[in-house]
C-alpha cells in the first residue's frame, strides 16, 4: 500500500520592483539581487521486477546406482539445453545434486535454479519443460525480484523526476508574475521513501493460484522523493533582445 501523500507543496517568491542596471556588455534580462523563488516538489515512481528465478526439481530411485544417475543426468542435460537455446547464460543456471541409498535402492535427486531477465522466455522454457518432461519434474512458481542496480536506478529516477517537477513549478510561478526563471541556487533532497518489491534472498509464500501478472504486481517496487529547490528570478526579457 502506498504511503500517505505528502503535504501540498508551498511556493514562496519575493519580487522587487526596481531592477538593478545591466552590466556593460551584457545581453539579456538583468538578475535582481536577493530575488529568489523557493519551491518544493515530489515524485513517485514504480518499477516492475527485473529478474525471476525458477527451480526445477527431479529425482530417480533405482536398484542400480548407475541407472539412477543416468535417469537424472539425461533430464538435467535437456533442461540446461532448453534454457541455453532460449538465451539463458551458463552463469544463470545452478545445479545441485544429492545421491543417497534408501534401503536396497539408490536415490538421486537434483535441483536446477534458473534466473531469467526476460519473462517471456521464462514462460517459453517452463512450458517446454512441462510439455516434454511432464510429471518427472516439479517446477516451483517463479520468484520475481529486483537486482540492486534496478533499485538504485529507481531511486535516482524518482529524485530526478522530483527535481524536474520542481523546476517546472518554479517556471510557472515566474511566468505568472511576468518574470524569467534563473539558475538554481540550491537543490536539496528532503525525503526519500521506498516500499514494496522483493530482493533475491527474500522468498515469498504467495499462493500457487496467483497468476503471473499478480506475482509481478506483488513484487513491484515503489519510491518517492521530495526535494526543495531555490532558483534566481530574472527580470522581464527585453523584447528587442528577444526579437534579435
Amino acid at each position: 500500500m502506498a504511503p500517505p501523500a505528502p503535504p501540498p507543496s508551498r511556493v514562496f517568491a519575493e519580487l522587487d520592483l526596481a531592477p538593478s542596471p545591466v552590466p556593460e556588455g551584457r545581453v539579456g534580462p538583468p538578475v535582481l539581487p536577493g530575488r529568489e523563488v523557493h519551491v518544493s516538489g515530489s515524485a513517485e515512481l514504480s518499477a516492475r521486477p527485473d529478474r525471476a528465478r525458477v527451480s526445477v526439481r527431479l529425482g530417480s530411485r533405482k536398484e542400480a546406482a548407475v541407472a539412477a544417475r543416468n535417469s537424472v543426468s539425461r533430464r538435467l542435460q535437456y533442461i540446461a539445453q532448453s534454457a541455453r537455446l532460449h538465451g539463458v547464460p551458463e552463469e544463470n543456471m545452478t545445479v545441485t545434486e544429492d545421491f543417497s541409498r534408501v534401503e536396497n535402492t539408490y536415490q538421486m535427486d537434483a535441483e536446477v535454479c534458473i534466473i531469467f531477465s526476460d519473462f517471456r522466455k521464462m514462460q517459453n522454457v517452463c512450458n517446454l519443460l512441462v510439455e516434454k518432461l511432464g510429471t518427472s519434474v516439479t517446477m516451483s512458481p517463479p520468484h520475481f525480484y529486483h537486482t540492486p542496480e534496478a533499485i538504485d536506478t529507481l531511486r535516482r529516477q524518482a529524485c530526478v523526476t522530483a527535481v524536474g517537477n520542481t523546476r517546472r513549478k518554479a517556471q510557472e510561478v515566474c511566468r505568472l508574475f511576468g518574470q524569467a526563471l534563473g539558475k538554481p541556487l540550491l537543490i536539496k533532497e528532503e525525503e526519500t521513501k521506498e516500499w514494496g518489491g522483493h530482493i533475491d534472498s527474500h522468498l515469498t509464500h504467495s499462493a500457487d493460484s496467483q497468476t503471473l501478472q499478480e506475482r509481478i504486481q506483488n513484487a513491484t517496487a515503489y519510491a518517492s522523493c521530495r526535494v526543495l529547490a531555490v532558483f534566481e528570478i530574472k527580470g522581464k526579457e527585453n523584447r528587442r533582445n528577444k526579437l534579435l
